[in-house]
């Protein structure tokens, strides 16, 4: 137990991003000629301060080892034995309790290999092992060497002219990037979203407590708790502690997450603009709304339940933990679609594991807290309103949420791929389907499975049938060729205005002239001598469009970018692939490849280079001689854009 809990601590203390450009260890390779059927393979390389490489002799029970291995088990070498090592230094773990050998500053592997063949030219082997500091990445790669005194990473080696050439390209020769450096990189947007998830998790673990899995736990587990207890305080504070282990365990759901974040900063962003990913999501959220319309029942198998129940039997904090893991498993019928959309909502926003962590949390605590509060205060029990139908439709309100949310990750595919199958007044269309559903729904026209037979509708269920139907009409407009307001409730949910079954003159945002190619936007600014508003956003990014359609909407905002700047829009998830001839590899400075396939490929590599950053939307001001203006900006409010825009306007003219 006491391993499992340093090595969570250890996980979490990895949770913090590594710069996609940032890499503190590059192999070389050499070759030594022992004799004609025997040479010496040579790894080498300079370690940043403070990382560590693990050696092939690390405990097990430690950071990875190295492994040196043979690409093809069929070539006719052999490997001699292990490596050879230079220096190693062997230091105590406390988190993993064991002594780790591991190299600093400098490392180099000499691994033997003998020939069966002696009219072998070439060698290739494989490096795999782990560099950490506070946080761990991976190595692994295949090496060729030439067994005539030189060697080669084949994989480097193998670009052509073409890719070299290209690469180049994409790098800028930017001027005054101080400036890039004072931005607050989005911290403050960071964190209003961060409680924004939070705040979204809270109000989902509300709604599961008015479940029919949840709602009749609350009253048995707290009498458990005051009545099984020696003593008043006992009882209280045994509640309290099962509270904690109830947002603890949600809180470690979002772990793995973290440590996939640290290996690779873009993996998430990656994932979430994953066609196949958000039709997945599709799928699953409408599979989650079948269940909570009462068609069949998701549960998690009930031997989980019943060991977890048995454990809870043990008494002391370990029985407490296992009393809230069992509330966790087998409530999952109703907590996991709620848990699937917030997963799958997190991964989709540019905050990643951080934002689930919090997003948990506040699912964790809204479950939480009854459990506390009611155990310090018991006479509130007697308030509790009685199971009954009620719990079953908050169930189907729930499905008919989850229905329309899965449209909209089904719609991120089709945004990515330009399948135009979702245009925004289809998507806006179905959405009047599903709540005038909910609305009939709620008016007792229609019934689901488990539904109680209803003689007379409550003042409640009447109030929140309105509300609904408000809510419908207010959609209808979306769906015509000029609508009389714009959703900006909806900003970001549905597709953007231009993506639409109706003729229009412009797939800019609001109709502003637009490039979507950086070249082309530079040579137009540099003819027209005007400066340039970059913009790196997404088709599946809501604040991007949570900004166009509510910031830059506003008169003064709109005219200015529209006339005094040059609008060049570069979207990092668009799938559509690049001309054969402009596809290339491009050279990671840890000497891996990153295929440039697709046009998002080549703009999100484009602004990871030139400013360190994968987040959108992320605004630049440059003049067409490639000098930053002004600070980048991010998500934000209509005054601080548009004195950010006006300053940038202000520092060109000069």
């Amino acid at each position: 137990m006491k391993k499992l809990v340093l090595l969570l601590v250890f996980i979490l203390g990895f949770s913090s991003t590594i710069n996609a450009q940032d890499n503190p260890v590059n192999w070389t390779t050499s070759v030594k000629k022992i004799s004609d059927t025997e040479y010496d393979l040579i790894f080498s390389t300079d370690i940043e301060m403070g990382w560590h490489v693990y050696s092939q002799y690390s405990d097990k029970d430690g950071a990875l080892a190295i492994i040196i291995s043979k690409t093809n088990k069929d070539a006719k070498f052999k490997l001699a034995g292990k490596a050879v090592e230079s220096d190693t230094i062997k230091k105590y773990n406390p988190v993993f309790e064991v002594v780790e050998t591991y190299f600093d500053d400098y490392a180099e592997l000499k691994q033997r290999i003998v020939l069966e063949d002696p009219n072998i030219t070439e060698i290739s082997l494989h490096l795999f092992g782990q560099v950490c500091k506070t946080v761990c990445i991976q190595f692994d790669d295949n090496y060729t060497f030439t067994l005539k005194g030189k060697a080669t990473k084949k994989a480097v080696l193998s670009v052509d002219e073409k890719s070299k050439t290209l690469t180049k390209k994409l790098k800028l020769d930017l001027k005054n990037t101080e400036l890039l450096k004072s931005s607050t990189d989005g911290s403050s947007e960071g964190g209003g979203s961060l409680f924004s998830i939070f705040f979204l998790g809270f109000v989902g673990g509300l709604l599961a407590l008015l479940t029919p899995c949840v709602f009749p736990m609350i009253p048995l587990t707290v009498s458990f708790f005051t009545k099984q207890s020696q003593t008043k305080r006992k009882g209280v504070s045994n509640a309290i502690l099962y509270g904690f282990f109830i947002v603890f365990i949600y809180i470690l759901l979002s772990l793995p997450f973290h440590f996939l974040d640290s290996l690779d900063p873009e993996i998430l962003n990656t994932i979430s603009t994953n066609v196949w990913l958000n039709i997945f999501f599709f799928v699953i959220l409408v599979f989650f709304a079948g269940s909570f319309f009462g068609y069949y029942e998701i549960t998690l198998p009930s031997s989980w339940g019943n060991k977890m129940d048995t454990a809870s039997g043990t008494g002391g904090i370990i029985g407490i933990f296992f009393m809230a893991l069992t509330l966790a498993i087998v409530s999952f019928s109703c907590t996991g679609p709620i848990l699937g959309s917030l997963l799958a909502g997190s991964l989709t926003s540019d905050g990643g594991a951080i934002q689930l962590t919090a997003g948990m949390t506040g699912f964790g605590l809204a479950l939480a807290l009854p459990f506390a509060l009611f155990a310090l205060f018991p006479s509130w029990l007697n308030s509790l309103p009685k199971s009954g139908g009620w719990l079953n439709t908050t169930k189907v309100v729930l499905g008919f949420l989850e229905l329309a949310l899965a449209f909209k990750f089904l719609s991120n595919a089709d945004l990515v791929e330009h399948w135009g199958l979702l245009k925004r007044e289809i998507f806006i269309g179905l959405w009047i389907v599903i709540f005038a559903g909910l609305a009939l729904y709620l008016f007792a026209k229609i019934k689901f499975p488990h539904d109680s037979p209803i003689k007379k509708l409550g003042f409640s269920r009447i109030s929140f049938g309105v509300l609904v139907v408000a809510f419908t009409i207010y959609l209808i407009p979306g769906v015509m060729k000029t609508p009389a307001w714009n959703l900006n409730l909806l900003s970001g949910f549905p597709p953007p205005q231009f993506y639409s079954i109706y003729e229009t003159e412009t797939d800019c945002p609001l109709g502003i002239n637009c490039f979507k190619d950086f070249d082309e936007g530079l040579a137009y600014a540099k003819a027209n001598n005007k400066p340039i508003l970059l913009d790196f956003t997404g088709w599946a990014c809501v604040n991007c469009r949570k900004m166009e359609e509510t910031v830059w909407v506003e008169n003064d905002i709109f005219t200015m970018i529209n006339e005094e700047y040059v609008l060049i829009s570069l979207y990092v998830d668009d799938r559509k692939e690049l001309p054969e001839e402009l596809q290339f590899d491009f050279i990671k400075s840890n000497g891996k490849l990153k295929k440039i396939e697709t046009v998002g490929n080549k703009w999100a590599t484009f602004q990871a280079i030139n400013f360190k950053t994968a987040s959108q939307p992320y605004y630049v001001l440059m003049s067409p001689d490639l000098e930053i203006l002004h600070r980048a900006e991010q998500y934000t409010d209509r005054d601080t854009y548009y004195t950010w825009l006006k300053e940038g306007l202000e520092k060109f003219k000069e």
